[in-house]
C-alpha cells in the first residue's frame, strides 16, 4: 500500500514538473520583460529647443497608465521610463545607454527627432534592442538591410518632399522657390524629396536654399534672404519653433509667398497660435491623422474615443493638439504589437510582430489610412492627403495619395 502511495505522489509530482516546464516553454522573455511587467524605455525633449514635443511623451505615458488600469497587456503591466534629453543627441546617448545597460528596457519606443535617433542607432542595432517606430521619417530609419533593428514611424520626409515637389509643378508650375530647412538628416531628407518631385525642373525653380541650425535664437536672416532671391514659394522643412517664426516673420515683412510647411510643424496649437492664426492663413501641408476639432468628426467613434481618453488621462493636456493625437496613435500601436508578442516577449519577436502588420488601423487615422509593414518594407506610414490652413484649422483636400514606390 504504501508503494502505490509513493508511486501515485512520485506521478503526480511529475506530472506537475512537466505542466510547469511546458508553460514556462511557452513563455519566452528577454531583459525587460516578466510575467508581471514589461519595461519599455524613451527620451523626450521635456526641455531645450525642441520642448514643444513634450507633450507628446506626456500623452503616451497617460495612454499607458490607461492600459495598465484596463489589466495591462495579457495581464502584464507597461512601465514606460521616460527620460529627458532635451532634443540634444550626447544627452540621447547617455540617457538610451542607461535605459538598456542599467534599466534594461525591453525596448524602446518613440525616441523623438531625427539627430537624437541618429546618435543612438549604430548603439541600440548592435545591441540588438529594437529602436520602435522612431519619431523621425528620415530615410536612414527605415532600412532593415543595414538597420534590421530600427523602424521609425513618422512619413517619410524625402517622400513628403517628393510629394510637394509634384505639387508644385502641379498647381505653381512657374514659381521661384525658396527652401529653408534644418541643418540635419530632417532639412536635407525634405530638400532632396522636393528636388526629385520638380524632377529636371529643381535647378531653374528653386532660386534659394538656406539652412539653420537648431540652436539659433531666430531664422529672421535666412528668411530676409529667401525673399532677396526672389522667391514667391517658400518650403519650410523645419521643426515647430522655427516654423512658427518663419510664418511671423513673413506676416511682419508684408510679403505674400505660396508657404508649405512639413507635417511635422504643422500643430495649430505649437506653431499657428505663436506664429499667429492670421498670419498662417492659406499654408499648406499633408496630413494622415484626423483633426481632433474638425465638426465632422464630432461622431467618428475613434475620434469619441480620443477625446474620452484626453478628458479621463490627459486632462491638462490640448485635446486639440496633433501632438497629442499623434501620441495616441504611436502608443495605441505599440500595445497593438505588444499584444501580438502574447507570451513571446523577446526583442526579436517584437520586430517579427512590427514587421508583420496588415491593415492595422488606428483610431486617429484618417479614413482610407492604415498601416501595413513587412520585414523588407519597414515604412509605417505611406499615406496622405493635402490640407491647407483656414484660419482655425486643416482643410482636407484632394485623394488620398499612397506612395507605393521604394525609395
Amino acid at each position: 500500500m504504501r508503494g502505490t502511495f509513493l508511486n501515485l505522489t512520485a506521478a503526480a509530482a511529475l506530472a506537475m514538473a512537466l505542466s510547469v516546464s511546458a508553460a514556462a516553454a511557452q513563455k519566452k522573455y528577454d531583459p525587460g520583460a516578466t510575467d508581471t511587467e514589461i519595461k519599455v524605455g524613451q527620451t523626450v525633449p521635456l526641455s531645450g529647443p525642441a520642448s514643444a514635443y513634450a507633450t507628446i511623451g506626456k500623452a503616451q505615458a497617460a495612454y499607458m497608465r490607461m492600459i495598465n488600469e484596463q489589466g495591462g497587456i495579457n495581464g502584464r503591466k507597461i512601465n514606460l521610463i521616460q527620460y529627458d534629453d532635451a532634443y540634444s543627441p550626447p544627452k540621447t546617448v547617455e540617457q538610451v545607454r542607461k535605459l538598456v545597460e542599467s534599466d534594461e528596457v525591453l525596448l524602446t519606443f518613440q525616441i523623438i527627432g531625427t539627430a537624437p535617433n541618429a546618435a543612438v542607432q549604430k548603439y541600440l542595432n548592435v545591441k540588438k534592442v529594437p529602436q520602435l517606430f522612431a519619431a523621425t521619417g528620415a530615410a536612414k530609419f527605415t532600412d532593415p538591410k543595414h538597420y534590421p533593428w530600427t523602424m521609425g514611424f513618422n512619413p517619410s520626409y524625402f517622400v513628403e518632399g517628393r510629394i510637394y515637389g509634384q505639387y508644385i509643378l502641379k498647381e505653381h508650375p512657374n514659381a521661384k522657390v525658396g527652401v529653408l530647412y534644418q541643418n540635419d538628416d530632417l532639412g536635407k531628407d525634405y530638400l532632396n524629396g522636393l528636388k526629385a518631385g520638380l524632377g529636371d525642373k529643381a535647378a531653374k525653380m528653386i532660386v534659394a536654399e538656406t539652412s539653420y541650425e537648431l540652436s539659433e535664437p531666430t531664422i529672421d536672416s535666412q528668411i530676409l534672404r529667401i525673399r532677396d532671391a526672389g522667391a514667391d514659394l517658400i518650403f519650410s522643412a523645419a521643426t515647430p519653433k522655427q516654423a512658427a517664426q518663419a510664418i511671423k516673420k513673413i506676416a511682419e515683412l508684408g510679403w505674400h509667398p505660396v508657404h508649405i510647411l512639413d507635417i511635422n510643424a504643422s500643430s495649430v496649437g505649437a506653431v499657428m497660435k505663436p506664429a499667429g492664426l492670421e498670419a498662417s492663413k492659406g499654408v499648406i501641408s499633408v496630413g494622415y491623422v484626423k483633426d481632433p476639432a474638425d465638426p465632422s468628426m464630432k461622431d467618428d467613434p475613434g475620434a469619441q474615443r480620443y477625446h474620452a481618453f484626453m478628458a479621463k488621462y490627459y486632462p491638462d493636456g490640448d485635446a486639440g493638439s496633433s501632438f497629442n493625437v499623434y501620441g495616441y496613435i504611436t502608443a495605441q500601436l505599440l500595445v497593438h504589437v505588444l499584444q501580438q508578442c502574447g507570451d513571446d516577449l523577446t526583442r526579436a519577436n517584437v520586430m517579427k510582430q512590427a514587421t508583420h502588420m496588415t491593415n492595422v488601423a488606428l483610431d486617429m487615422l484618417l479614413p482610407g489610412i492604415s498601416i501595413t509593414t513587412t520585414p523588407t518594407d519597414y515604412r509605417v506610414n505611406k499615406q496622405f492627403q493635402m490640407a491647407r490652413f483656414n484660419g482655425e484649422g486643416w482643410e482636407r483636400f484632394g485623394p488620398i495619395i499612397a506612395d507605393t514606390a521604394k525609395e
